[in-house]
């Protein structure tokens, strides 16, 4: 059974850092594109980026400057890496593999 894992997130301080991971179990993960995603109480699910299964990767153009994507196909893992973090960057973020495997989320909230 194909089976994401979040995790990473947490509370942090304006202009914090934060890495995510993503880990894929029972998947062939080295195949398949890995996306991020966020959302933010009350609002859709955003796009953040995605990283294809070669490692290129394309980026929401608001976040690219912050966010950075990357992969390690040998841990089976995505990861993203935060910095500059604001309150605005609260939300829940997701990874999703291929099409339609999503992870559970993971929580990340930026505040004093």
């Amino acid at each position: 059974q194909v089976q994401l894992v979040e995790s990473g997130g947490g509370l942090v301080q304006p202009g914090g850092s934060l890495r995510l991971s993503c880990v894929a179990s029972g998947y062939m993960f080295n195949k398949y594109s890995v996306g991020w995603y966020r959302q933010a109480p009350g609002k859709e699910r955003e796009w953040i980026g995605t990283i294809s299964a070669f490692g290129t990767t394309n980026y929401a153009d608001s976040l690219k400057d912050r966010f950075t994507i990357s992969r390690d196909n040998v841990k089976s893992a995505a990861f993203l890496q935060m910095n500059d973090l604001k309150p605005e960057d609260t939300a829940v973020y997701f990874c999703k593999m291929g099409g339609s495997v999503w992870g559970q989320g993971t929580q990340v909230t930026v505040s004093t």
